[in-house]
């Protein structure tokens, strides 16, 4: 069985997802707490540190390929 690679980053990060929908880092951290933006989310690995996965395709459904492809170039 071959594997394929996939040229698209596996995670956004907390930071470059903020800078892109020009929000804050917190925003966009209790944003995934709450369930609130559709594109990652946050799992809670302690009594107050959280871990984050943001889905690159669905950033990009989002907000629109165009943004975070500008965002990428950068």
């Amino acid at each position: 069985m071959r594997e394929e690679k996939c040229n698209m980053k596996e995670n956004v990060s907390v930071a470059d997802t903020a800078k892109v929908l020009g929000k804050s880092e917190q925003f966009v951290r209790i944003g995934l707490q709450r369930n609130l933006l559709p594109f990652g989310v946050a799992i809670k690995i302690s009594s107050c540190r959280y871990s984050y996965h943001i889905s690159p395709k669905l950033l990009r459904e989002y907000i629109g390929d165009y943004q975070l492809d500008q965002e990428e170039e950068n």
